[in-house]
């Protein structure tokens, strides 16, 4: 293990989200270790820097998941840039936990060539698996838990079917090799837990991989993994990729004394915006009903042509502030569960209208975000939730916060964050992936931990 006082001085990690909830959770896992960390929602100037100065990790959220490679190829490089300019021993890429992604969006392998670059030896670790929330990765394949229990990624219930990127291959390696040419290594379960994390990458690095995968089964092979990468690190500043599980597997290296956990208070009335088609979700909004929230379902099928959809965000915005006045929270949402018959008609006239799915997202959670900022202003909401990996980071912008900071502890990869703004107090908010929380997540979120 590391020594606290054994750590470089000044920003250990910088970080960039494919998505806002993903881009949280580091957060999360961050500033819960001890660590101060903030998250920006752009490239920040100088003066923003300042007022966050002397935090150890430093992010970007961002929405890379839900663009192309051309997108990528265009966007990424400064951002990397910028990110490597605030110093770190690592730049990570931050991708979601069950490897949301496909050769024509979100391409890993495409982030993995830009970050990597050209350079003859540079490469990247690549840390999926996280026990913490449920995933796990053996010789290579991914297995993350689901309501039917622990499945391989390829047979999971909601990325199997993924309406955007399909999960039809669970080993990683395979995956990402539609999506790069860089050869793709593996440090496996049984190296870790020998405790030859380093001579098994000395292999993979000596053999070509340029791509280096670490199985993670437990705490022991999470802070096995964690040791090699960190020893690299020291070494050289690399460029990693990989989910939450890559910042808890330097943490349980590290072995750092954690302060007291933080547990998020009752905020009274809050809102929350789904955009999530997860059954998770689905179930959430179900029992958020039963404790008392007011459920809105929008015509998302209206959102391909401009007056409908904004009347139907006004009448929704309507019914919210209605329902908050009667001291009730409202929870807008777009689809109850991946079955929902609200998904046909949405992807008929998408189709029917000529967009692509990707504007059809990006519309959908733009409205949602609009209609939350105004019931936090014209309600006063100290809190607010957005379901949805995609939702998040398209709505988060529409609230008009520059920067987030992790704040309380209420559920693992959904914690309690603070968005700041140019001037006034900050909001309350929460971004929780699609896959995230048990069942009752959304009345916890509004009733709280402390108590």
């Amino acid at each position: 293990m590391v020594a606290p006082a054994s750590l470089p001085d000044g920003v250990l990690l910088t970080w960039y989200g494919d998505d806002f909830t993903g881009s949280g959770a580091v957060l999360e896992a961050l500033e819960f270790a001890g660590l101060p960390s903030v998250l920006f929602l752009g490239v920040p100037s100088a003066a923003l820097m300042a007022r966050f100065a002397g935090r150890r990790a430093v992010g970007i959220a961002g929405d890379a998941r839900s663009r192309d490679p051309a997108w990528m190829e265009a966007n990424l490089p400064a951002v990397f840039a910028a990110l490597r300019a605030m110093g770190g021993r690592v730049l990570h890429y931050k991708l979601c936990s069950t490897f949301d992604s496909a050769p024509h969006v979100g391409s890993i392998g495409k982030a993995a060539e830009l970050g990597i670059g050209d350079v003859t030896g540079d490469w990247a670790p690549l840390v999926v698996g996280a026990p913490k929330i449920g995933r796990w990765q053996m010789f290579g394949n991914l297995f993350a838990r689901s309501p039917a229990g622990v499945v391989r990624l390829d047979r999971h219930p909601t990325m199997a079917v993924h309406p955007t990127t399909p999960m039809h291959e669970a080993d990683v390696r395979r995956h990402l090799a539609g999506q790069t040419d860089l050869p793709v290594g593996l440090v496996d379960v049984l190296a870790l837990q020998a405790g030859r994390g380093g001579v098994a990458l000395d292999a993979e690095l000596a053999a070509g991989a340029r791509i280096v995968a670490f199985d993670v089964l437990d705490q022991q092979t999470l802070a096995e993994a964690g040791r090699a990468i960190w020893a690299r690190a020291m070494e050289r500043p690399l460029f990693a990729l990989g989910s939450q599980g890559l910042e808890e597997a330097l943490i349980a290296h590290w072995d750092l004394p954690r302060p007291a956990p933080r547990l998020a208070g009752p905020a009274g009335r809050i809102a929350v915006v789904s955009g999530s088609c997860s059954p998770d979700t689905a179930r959430q909004i179900a029992a958020a009903e039963a404790a008392g929230f007011a459920p809105l379902r929008l015509a998302a099928e209206r959102a391909v042509e401009a007056r409908g959809w904004g009347g139907e965000l006004a009448r929704v915005e309507a019914e919210a502030l209605a329902a908050l006045e009667r001291g009730q929270s409202p929870i807008l949402y777009t689809a109850a569960g991946p079955e929902d018959a609200a998904l046909a008609r949405v992807n008929g006239a998408r189709e029917a209208a000529g967009l692509d799915a990707v504007t059809m997202t990006a519309r959908l959670s733009q409205g949602l975000g609009h209609v939350l900022a105004v019931l936090v202003r014209r309600a006063g909401l100290e809190r607010a939730v957005i379901a949805g990996g995609d939702t998040s980071s398209h709505a988060t912008k529409e609230l008009g916060c520059v920067a987030l900071t992790a704040e309380a502890a209420i559920a693992p990869s959904v914690p309690l964050l603070a968005a700041h703004f140019d001037s006034g107090p900050p909001l309350e908010l929460v971004l929780k992936g699609g896959q995230m929380g048990d069942a009752g997540l959304f009345a916890l979120i509004r009733d709280g931990l402390a108590a």
